[in-house]
């Protein structure tokens, strides 16, 4: 059956090879997209349609624009850090901040300097051959509050992690920031210093 063992995300080319079978390939997509089992996400840019081998956004969101990976509150729900469901497939990116409304869910891209891009970001496996790039629990607060709340004093971001977010305090206590280090030294913003401030105090309160 056609793509019955295919990744379910291609680009053009992809999808043209395929098709290679075909006379007329081109023809071939215009009735698989009419029929609904091609969708076209963007430019270059398609899923198979096929429930038995279900698309993965995240794996999207990685394609569409990038360098990027999946951050910011998409990732903090992904790693259970929030409780609200999260429909935004939201990532940060070099490039400048983007939206993207397509027929599979919509992609936020907000812009992240590249010298805070990295550490922080893993490979997170969907199957044996796809998977993509997602910001670590530290990272994803780090984007968050770098990006959602730049300004936030120390006196207030315990409230606003607990409260406003509405993380678990216990959760928090388990995350690793120590690969985060140079960034939270180095970077001036005033709520990443705070969350510098904010872990040195909890270390040395025990």
């Amino acid at each position: 059956m056609l793509f019955s063992d295919e990744i379910p995300e291609l680009d053009y080319l992809q999808l043209m090879q395929s098709l290679s079978a075909y006379a007329y390939p081109r023809d071939k997509v215009t009735k698989l997209l009419k029929a609904g089992i091609l969708i076209r996400v963007r430019k270059g840019l398609y899923v198979r349609n096929d429930p038995r081998n279900p698309y993965s956004r995240e794996i999207l969101a990685n394609l569409i624009y990038g360098p990027s990976y999946v951050s910011l509150e998409f990732a903090l729900q992904h790693h259970g850090l929030i409780p609200e469901a999260v429909r935004l497939v939201t990532s940060v990116s070099t490039g400048r901040n983007k939206k993207y409304f397509t027929p599979i869910g919509d992609f936020e891209y907000c812009h992240l300097p590249e010298k805070y891009m990295s550490p922080g970001s893993e490979w997170l496996n969907v199957d044996a051959r796809r998977g993509y790039m997602i910001a670590s629990p530290a990272k994803a607060i780090f984007d968050t509050l770098y990006l959602r709340t730049p300004d936030i004093t120390l006196n207030h971001l315990e409230a606003h992690l607990f409260e406003n977010l509405r993380m678990e305090e216990d959760e928090f206590a388990h995350i690793d920031f120590s690969v985060l280090q140079v960034h939270l030294r180095a970077c001036k913003r005033p709520a990443i210093q705070a969350l510098r401030r904010y872990l040195a105090r909890r270390q040395l309160n025990g």
